[in-house]
């Protein structure tokens, strides 16, 4: 599937998680901007992250120090890497964009491994 497609995919199943979201994370949820690329960069693989990784999370936490860092909040979401992981299914496509969106944004909220887990985010 081409690239663009991938991307009004995983953009519309984003929108139709926040439009389920609770109205105290949804406010937190529309700071965080979400960025779709293709797979992670080389700079992010050369730092240790795998090729295959699926989402990121970039910038401090809600309520955490962000130390200076100019950079607002971000979700990654790596569409190829999702439609891959998929295995070419477009419903396991959006379930799974769905999942890994609010993964990140668990981190984004604050919470740990532990935490995402327990709300089977993980």
């Amino acid at each position: 599937m081409k690239g663009s497609r991938l991307v009004r995919l995983a953009s519309e199943a984003v929108a139709a998680t926040l439009a389920e979201l609770p109205p105290d994370i949804l406010d937190a949820a529309r700071a965080a901007a979400v960025r779709f690329e293709p797979r992670p960069s080389r700079e992010l693989i050369a730092d240790g992250f795998e090729a295959d990784l699926l989402g990121l999370f970039s910038g401090s936490p809600i309520g955490a120090d962000s130390g200076g860092d100019p950079m607002p909040p971000q979700i990654y979401l790596y569409t190829a890497n999702l439609w891959d992981f998929a295995e070419g299914d477009p419903g396991a496509y959006r379930d799974e964009v769905r999942l890994t969106y609010l993964h990140e944004l668990g981190h984004y909220l604050g919470w740990d491994e532990d935490q995402l887990a327990a709300r089977g985010l993980d």
